[in-house]
């Protein structure tokens, strides 16, 4: 291996064996490559499904990493071997979760227990077992912003004091019990209490990351193909699905929501800034988003619809998108945040992190792959039908 690789301290990083539950995902195959690609780290990688790792864990001697990487098929819920894992490791990673909005309403028992009850003996085993722990939250936790509330009218919604979001202020505002939209976000948060309270309490060393539309290859699944037909991704993967299938791109109340989204691989560097400076990292908790990048739902699929027909060379529809009621779209008891714009100030001044890439960029290295990967399936799916 090249030069010892240091910290932003300029001390020497010592190699370290990281449990990492949810590894099969999104942000835990970008995250199990960085660290395979480009640290001497050995990963446990737990999870349920494999097929976003499988490159990685291919038999030994195929890649430098082959003896680096060990999956280890299991759902936390019900498994007697997490426990022993979590000893064998330096630090864990707790990536897992139940955290597509459509699920939020209609399957809010499961997002309570994936998210809240299935994250508590990992929090359990690393404080008792002195074992740091980096745990993925959401940036859903901030719920609706202070300006939400303020006339429509009001020249105080357009104040950052009154929507930018900051880890160590901002109020956590969600809407009624009935509305169970937000059973996700109150897990989340409750779990960040846990957490927040075991190292006070118990010396726990832990990192929360409040990740803010992270966005890149992988993300979700397109109904149908990998994923159910009946499923409901995130607002990403739902645009694709569409633009694949040649559909107008619909918007729940008329796309209004502002959001930003973040490169996945942009992430993904704050995350090893986290695992490899804990003396920086421990006892915060981190906003990882790009606020350069806001748009609305609406503007978003606007320029979906233009980078997908560049990347794949078809014209886009006369009619680009529909308007839909969330209710028509997620069922009744969805309600959403107007705004989701992060402060970047605590991850700048701990890890010297900034995001760097723009949204069009990212979306045409997304559409690019989705549209390599998807589109051929896409097109055979849609003509099985007319050959029966």
């Amino acid at each position: 291996m090249a030069a010892a690789r240091v910290d932003l301290d300029g001390k020497p990083i010592k190699a370290m064996t990281i449990c990492m539950i949810g590894a099969g995902g999104f942000i835990g195959s970008h995250l199990c490559e960085k660290l395979m690609a480009e640290t001497p780290h050995k990963v446990l990688a737990l999870d349920v499904y494999n097929d976003k790792i499988k490159h990685l864990l291919e038999p030994a001697g195929s890649h430098p990493w082959s003896d680096r990487i060990q999956f280890h098929r299991l759902n936390i819920k019900q498994d007697s071997r997490l426990e022993g894992l979590i000893k064998m490791a330096d630090l864990t990673i707790n990536l897992a979760a139940i955290c597509t909005p459509a699920d939020y309403n209609t399957r809010p028992l499961d997002t309570i227990y994936s998210n809240f009850i299935d994250a508590l003996p990992v929090v359990k085993y690393c404080s008792e077992n002195s074992k740091r722990l980096i745990h993925f939250s959401t940036c859903e936790v901030y719920g609706k912003t202070i300006g939400s509330f303020l006339p429509k009218d009001s020249p105080l919604r357009q104040d950052p004091a009154y929507y930018v979001l900051k880890e160590d202020t901002s109020p956590c505002i969600f809407g009624s019990i009935e509305k169970q939209r937000w059973s996700y976000a109150c897990a989340k948060q409750l779990i960040e209490r846990l957490i927040y309270a075991e190292g006070a309490e118990n010396g726990l060393e832990f990192t929360i990351v409040r990740p803010f539309n992270w966005i890149g290859p992988r993300m979700d699944f397109i109904p149908g193909i990998d994923g159910p037909s009946e499923g409901v991704p995130r607002v990403l993967a739902c645009f694709s699905n569409n633009l694949l299938r040649r559909e107008p791109l619909k918007l729940v109340d008329g796309g209004e929501s502002q959001r930003t989204f973040v490169y996945i691989k942009d992430a993904i560097e704050a995350v090893m800034l986290m695992i490899e400076n804990p003396a920086r990292a421990n006892g915060h908790i981190f906003n990882v988003g790009n606020p350069n990048n806001e748009v609305t739902v609406r503007q978003l699929g606007e320029m979906m619809t233009e980078v997908y027909s560049k990347v794949s060379g078809e014209p886009p529809l006369e009619v680009p998108t529909v308007d839909v009621s969330s209710k028509e779209f997620y069922g009744v008891g969805y309600d959403d945040s107007d705004k989701r714009i992060p402060d970047m100030t605590i991850i700048n001044k701990q890890l010297g992190w900034d995001p760097k890439t723009s949204l069009w960029d990212l979306l045409e290295s997304t559409l690019t792959y989705q549209h390599r990967t998807y589109a051929e399936a896409v097109k055979q799916a849609i003509a099985k039908p007319a050959a029966n």
